[in-house]
């Protein structure tokens, strides 16, 4: 069914064409969808007869069938969407049992505000009845993190990020779930908490310098009022508020989040490596060779102590709360709240797409092209053992300005002086890259990074911010003592 949601809609724009008519049958009866194959069928007329040599179905012989056909889907769509609605109000007042009221004084038990508005669209009284049956138990009664009451409230904006689901209920049930998650790691109770939506690549949430807020919770405590609100209309059907200033905070937190995982992803390499984790960012940010990372910045400055401090708390028992670490990674960051990148940066590069995407988990940070050398392009696991600036002296080189060594082999990823490469198969087996990728990618990736070469893994997609991550103080990452001979 690849091509049946172009075909139906190129179908609804050209209903007298009849090879679209056809052709949309065959991918009906593929999918095993016998009655809406043959309503194409009868629409296709005589393309069909001179493709199939056969007669095309009658229609009162069709009809019955595709009726029940479409009415089985319906009752499946409906099914489903009550289903998300369901799973959404059930997560929302999960949600809301674990935000305490600031208005509370220590001690009291009290664990959830009392809800006066909630914009959750989460259906009928049925599905409210149905969805809250199991009693949900408050914060404090729940081990591994959430702020125990009494605690005052963070009333800075405290952001996560979600993926865009195919339907508006699916989009509020993974909003919901998101925000409960954000919720119960902190340290503190959150006024205010927004879902950024990332964008679908197949099996890829796609992030960006620019991820829309989809969804936000605001809590009153004064009028015991908590609301949750759709700003994206594709998940409302609605018009949705201004959301501007969320969008403006929104956009300091999104380079915070890929700074800090570049800081956790060298952190647990090093401690991988060393057997016992960095002392201070300066182990990391060290001279060639001891450049973990291409260099640091005022987010890795303040939040390398309280990091660490969750990487050994996580080390230890595998908890996933903060109450012990009630530190603030960055500004506009809650306390205790954890970076977004949960797993470490790996590579992946595609030789069938000619792509090379940085990934943490299923979430596509970034996407470039490269060049390739064909068959002569290793396939399987390696690791970046060497990140070396201006390898053999030069940045115009046949290396280009940037190079990373995989495992101890002569292949690497690194620039090139042959720009017109990129996309095709003229490399020895190296892995190319235009200067300015190739240059974000050495900042993005510590030493220790996990590089997979397959094929069809990612979609063919360029994703790349107009401004370029970059990190500043930079060391000295040169290596004019040894004549790099990768398989260019």
């Amino acid at each position: 069914m690849g091509n049946s949601a172009y075909l139906k809609k190129y179908v609804e724009n050209h209903p007298h064409n009849k090879m679209a008519w056809y052709l949309l049958g065959k991918e009906y009866e593929a999918s095993g969808q016998a009655g809406k194959a043959r309503y194409c069928y009868i629409q296709a007329g005589n393309v069909y007869e001179a493709f199939e040599s056969s007669k095309i179905p009658l229609p009162e012989e069709v009809l019955a069938g595709y009726k029940e056909e479409l009415l089985q889907e319906s009752h499946r769509k409906e099914k489903r969407s009550r289903f998300l609605r369901k799973l959404s109000l059930a997560l929302l007042l999960a949600l809301l049992m674990w935000i305490p009221s600031a208005a509370h004084a220590p001690g009291d038990r009290q664990a959830a505000v009392p809800v006066h508005a909630v914009d959750a669209g989460a259906g009928d009284d049925a599905d409210r009845e149905e969805a809250s049956e199991e009693p949900l138990k408050p914060a404090g009664d729940e081990a591994g993190g959430g702020a125990p009451a009494g605690t005052p409230a963070f009333a800075e904006p405290a952001f996560t990020a979600i993926g865009f689901a195919g339907d508006p209920a699916g989009t509020q049930a993974a909003a919901v779930s998101g925000l409960l998650a954000l919720q119960r790691q902190t340290a503190t109770p959150l006024l205010h908490a927004a879902a950024l939506g990332m964008e679908q690549a197949g099996d890829w949430l796609v992030w960006s310098d620019d991820l829309p807020v989809a969804y936000g919770l605001e809590q009153s405590p004064a009028e015991g009022r908590t609301a949750l609100q759709a700003y994206d209309a594709r998940a409302c059907e609605c018009a949705p508020p201004d959301s501007a200033a969320l969008q403006q905070r929104a956009r300091q937190w999104i380079p915070q989040q890929e700074s800090l995982g570049v800081l956790a992803s060298a952190m647990i390499h090093y401690k991988q490596a060393n057997g016992a984790w960095p002392a201070s960012l300066q182990d990391l940010a060290g001279p060639y060779p001891d450049n973990w990372i291409a260099g640091t910045d005022s987010t890795m400055e303040q939040a390398f102590q309280p990091l660490l401090v969750q990487l050994k708390r996580k080390g230890v028992d595998g908890a996933t709360g903060n109450a012990d670490a009630p530190e603030v990674l960055a500004k506009g960051m809650a306390p205790g709240q954890q970076p977004f990148f949960a797993e470490p940066y790996e590579m992946i590069v595609d030789t069938d797409t000619h792509t090379l995407a940085v990934v943490s988990g299923n979430v596509l940070i970034r996407s470039y092209p490269v060049g390739l050398g064909g068959s002569q392009t290793p396939e399987g696991t390696f690791v970046i053992s060497e990140k070396v600036i201006n390898p053999n002296g030069k940045d115009n080189g046949e290396f280009g300005s940037r190079g990373m060594q995989l495992s101890d082999t002569n292949y690497a990823i690194h620039g090139t002086n042959e720009p017109d490469s990129i996309g095709k198969d003229e490399s020895l087996g190296c892995v190319r890259m235009g200067k300015k990728d190739v240059e974000e990618l050495f900042d993005l990736v510590p030493k220790g990074t996990k590089v997979r070469i397959g094929k069809g893994i990612l979609p063919k997609l360029k994703n790349v911010p107009a401004e370029r991550f970059a990190l500043g103080d930079r060391q000295d990452q040169t290596n004019p003592h040894r004549t790099y001979h990768w398989l260019n």
